[in-house]
C-alpha cells in the first residue's frame, strides 16, 4: 500500500469554520475596484454611421491602449473605440491589478516555448513595463501605481527545491516571514519587475487620456458583424444602430467571442474568484508586516494571488479557476458560495493572526485563457484587421504590448515585435465540446492531484507538457 498523499498546507491546517463564517457575514456581491473608482465621464452609444481611419472594438485595457498609442503615433489619425457595455466593466475592472513585465506568462513558460528568443522577449517586456510607468507619469494617471515587485512564495518542500533550482536569490523562511509573516511560508523569491495598480482606475484613466488625445469613445455599442468588399477596400463593422466604415480595425474583445469566427476556438473563458477585506487596522497590519507592500503569489498549480490596496485592504483571489461547459459567459457563474468559503478558509490559514477580520466584497470575472498561456496576434482580411487575445490573466501589462503589435501589423511595419516567433505563430486551439470540457476538467483534477503529491505530474500533465498545451488562469 502506498503512503497517504501529504496534501497541501491548506488541507492539512484548515481554518476555524466559525471564523470563516464570521469573515463572510455581510459580504457584498460586487467588485470592490469598480465600486471604489469614480468615473470622470460616460460615453454615448453610437447612433449614426461614420467613417474612421482606425476602429478599435473593445473598451478594456487592450482596446484602450491600442486607441491611445495609435493617437500618440499619429495624432491626426481618426480613431474610434466602441464598447458593448461600459469601459472596464469586465476583466479590466475586476482583476488583481498585478502589472507584470512578463509578456509570456512568466519565465518558465517563455523559455520552454521560445528558448532562442526569450532574452528578447524579456527585454521587450521590461521596456513595456517602463513605458506603462512613463505613461502614468506623462498623463498624470490616478491609478494607485506602485512598483513594489512580487513575492513568489513556496508553501511546500518541493516548491522550495524548485526555487533553488531556478537560480534566483532565494529568501529562506525567516527572511520571507520578516517581509510578510505567514506560518505557511517556507521560502520565496522577489521579482522586482511587477507593479500594482487599481484595475478600474486604470481603465477609466486610460479612457480619459485617450479621449483627451482625440479618441471618440462610444459605450453600449456592440459590434455584431464584420465584412469588406474586395481585398483592399475599407472594412465595415455593424452595430445595432449604425455601421462603421474603417480603413483598419483592431479587435480587442479578449474573452468574448471574436468577430472573426476562425479565432473563436483559440480561447476559453475561465472564471476567477476574489475577496476583498475591510481596511486593516494599524495593529492588524503590524501583525503581518508587509512593509514592502509587494504583490504575492504562491507556487502551487492552483495558486493564490494577493496584495494590499491603497487603503490597506487585502485582495485575495485565485485557486479555484472554473470553466463552464460550452464556453459560456454568464453573470450567474459569479455566484459561487462554496468557492468564496474556500478562499476565506485559505486566507485565514495563511494569516491566522487576522482572525476576526471581515470581507467587504466578493466577485468573479472571466479570463481569456489560451493553450500557450499568453496572447496571440493574428492578422486577417488582407492586413486590414488585427486581433489580440488569450492573455490568460496577465493582461494588465501585456495588453499594452499587444496594442503595439496590432498597430505594427496594421501599419505593415517590419519591427522587432512583428518578427518574433511568438507573434508570428498561433497557439493550438481548444477542441470543441464535449472534448474541451472533459479535457479541462481532467487537467484541473490532475493539477490538484499534483499539488497534493509533492508536485509530481501524472501522465496526463506530462503529455500536455510535451505537446506545449495546457490550461491556466
Amino acid at each position: 500500500m502506498s503512503p497517504a498523499a501529504p496534501g497541501t498546507v491548506f488541507s492539512r491546517t484548515p481554518a476555524n469554520s466559525a471564523a470563516v463564517e464570521h469573515a463572510l457575514a455581510g459580504t457584498r456581491d460586487g467588485c470592490f475596484w469598480i465600486d471604489d473608482a469614480r468615473r470622470d465621464a460616460t460615453h454615448p452609444p453610437l447612433t449614426g454611421n461614420l467613417d474612421t481611419d482606425l476602429l478599435v472594438v473593445g473598451g478594456g485595457y487592450c482596446g484602450l491602449w491600442t486607441a491611445l498609442v495609435a493617437k500618440e503615433r499619429e495624432p491626426d489619425r481618426r480613431v474610434v473605440l466602441i464598447e458593448a457595455e461600459e469601459i472596464g466593466w469586465a476583466a479590466s475592472g475586476r482583476n488583481g491589478g498585478f502589472c507584470a513585465a512578463s509578456i509570456t506568462h512568466g519565465e518558465e513558460n517563455g523559455r520552454s516555448r521560445w528558448p532562442e528568443e526569450y532574452d528578447t522577449l524579456e527585454r521587450l517586456g521590461l521596456a513595456n513595463l517602463d513605458a506603462i510607468e512613463a505613461t502614468v507619469a506623462r498623463y498624470g494617471l490616478d491609478v494607485d501605481y506602485e512598483r513594489t515587485g512580487e513575492l513568489d512564495v513556496a508553501l511546500e518542500p518541493h516548491q522550495v527545491a524548485d526555487l533553488r533550482a531556478s537560480g534566483a536569490e532565494v529568501l529562506d523562511a525567516a527572511a520571507t516571514r520578516a517581509r510578510l509573516d505567514s506560518p505557511t511560508y517556507l521560502a520565496a523569491v522577489h521579482d522586482p519587475d511587477v507593479a500594482l495598480v487599481h484595475p478600474a482606475k486604470l481603465a477609466y484613466e486610460l479612457a480619459r487620456a485617450a479621449r483627451e488625445a482625440g479618441v471618440e469613445i462610444f459605450e453600449h455599442t456592440r459590434a455584431t458583424g464584420i465584412d469588406a468588399d474586395g481585398r483592399t477596400g475599407p472594412v465595415r463593422v455593424s452595430t445595432p444602430r449604425a455601421t462603421i466604415t474603417a480603413h483598419r480595425v483592431a479587435l480587442a474583445t479578449n474573452v468574448f467571442p471574436s468577430l472573426l469566427a476562425r479565432y473563436r476556438m483559440h480561447t476559453v473563458p475561465v472564471y476567477d474568484y476574489a475577496l476583498m477585506t475591510e481596511p486593516l487596522t494599524p495593529e492588524q497590519l503590524a501583525s503581518i508586516g508587509w512593509e514592502g507592500r509587494e504583490g504575492v503569489g504562491d507556487l502551487a498549480n492552483q495558486f493564490h494571488y494577493y496584495r494590499l490596496s491603497a487603503d490597506n485592504r487585502v485582495l485575495w483571489g485565485g485557486y479555484d479557476a472554473v470553466y463552464h461547459f460550452g464556453r459560456k459567459i454568464r453573470p450567474t457563474y459569479e455566484q459561487r458560495p462554496a468557492t468564496y468559503r474556500l478562499l476565506a478558509q485559505h486566507f485565514l490559514t495563511t494569516f491566522p493572526q487576522l482572525e476576526g477580520i471581515r470581507f467587504s466584497h466578493q466577485w468573479a470575472g472571466a479570463i481569456d485563457t489560451s493553450t500557450r498561456f499568453c496572447a496571440y496576434y493574428p492578422l486577417a482580411m488582407n492586413g486590414r484587421v488585427a486581433h489580440a487575445a488569450g492573455f490568460t490573466g496577465l493582461g494588465v501589462g501585456a495588453t499594452r504590448f499587444g496594442a503595439e503589435v496590432m498597430l505594427d501589423k496594421l501599419e505593415g511595419a517590419d519591427t522587432e515585435r512583428t518578427r518574433l516567433e511568438m507573434v508570428r505563430r498561433m497557439p493550438v486551439p481548444f477542441p470543441p465540446e464535449p472534448i474541451a470540457s472533459v479535457g479541462i476538467q481532467t487537467t484541473r483534477w490532475a493539477m490538484d492531484r499534483a499539488d497534493h503529491r509533492a508536485g509530481k505530474r501524472n501522465l496526463w500533465l506530462r503529455t500536455l507538457d510535451s505537446l506545449g498545451l495546457g490550461f491556466d488562469s
